[in-house]
């Protein structure tokens, strides 16, 4: 069985080529472009494939309009941002499981920030992505997980870019915890339960949710980065990579507390 792919690019000329060069297996490939003004749109036009433009308001509605508004020659569809790299190992378990798997399954899980696992390669029409940003991948269909990774390389572009992305990022996420509507405070053993549920959504949003109730939590970002999950063995890429993280929580939290304060008519 054939897999489509689609890919969300803005300003990727550094990355696209390598993107498209991982999956030239694929007889199916679009580009959904949010206007670059780099080399990105020329690259792909290059490479042959398709390339349609929507300008971008958040990342669930660029996603979804990929899904339900672009018409795909194969029933699979794999979600790709231009970062990422398809290995011949995943390439070759995906056909395989696609070419056994029942009619129920709607999608199978993939890694990009591993073992954080999510909705990459779906059957189009039955699944739809909600949440502006960290989206979270819904289906009324079955799931099954894939055990090959994608390859993610977020540097690619340089430091500098990597720090606007999160920039922007964490102000879509205060904006989404600050506008999220008013409701009863969950029980913290309502939270720790929620942690051990089979649906990988409503464990990440579990997840979520008690890390954002939790006091000092860039901190603690910084110790399970770092001890928890041994980025000390990584040397100095594993400390930058973890102060920038717990950095990236921290902006989460100022910001928020800003959107508060000028909600209240209060200085900021």
């Amino acid at each position: 069985m054939s897999v489509s792919v689609l890919i969300l690019t803005l300003n990727e000329e550094v990355n696209i080529e390598g993107c498209l060069q991982s999956v030239a297996w694929c007889d199916d490939v679009v580009v959904l472009d949010s206007f670059s003004n780099d080399r990105t749109v020329e690259i792909a036009r290059r490479a042959g494939v398709r390339v349609v433009q929507r300008a971008f308001d958040n990342y669930a509605g660029q996603r979804n309009y990929g899904l339900k508004d672009i018409p795909y020659r194969n029933p699979w569809v794999l979600m790709l941002d231009a970062d990422e790299r398809v290995s011949p190992e995943l390439r070759d378990e995906m056909i395989q499981t696609l070419g056994t798997c029942p009619d129920s399954l709607a999608w199978l899980r993939r890694s990009s920030g591993y073992p954080t696992w999510f909705g990459r390669l779906v059957r189009v029409g039955r699944v739809w992505v909600e949440r502006a940003v960290n989206e979270e991948y819904h289906t009324q269909g079955e799931r099954g997980r894939l055990a090959e990774h994608l390859e993610h390389f977020p540097f690619n572009k340089g430091l500098s870019a990597w720090l606007r992305r999160q920039d922007s990022y964490s102000t879509m996420e205060a904006e989404l915890l600050r506008s999220a509507p008013a409701e009863a405070p969950a029980s913290f053993p309502s939270l720790f339960g929620g942690l051990f549920v089979r649906d990988a959504v409503a464990r990440r949003r579990a997840q979520k949710t008690l890390a954002y109730r939790l006091p000092g939590r860039p901190l603690l970002m910084f110790f399970g980065l770092y001890i928890v999950r041994g980025g000390f063995l990584d040397g100095r890429a594993g400390l930058t990579f973890s102060l920038l993280r717990a950095w990236y929580e921290f902006m989460i939290d100022c910001k928020r507390a800003e959107l508060r304060r000028r909600q209240e008519g209060l200085p900021v």
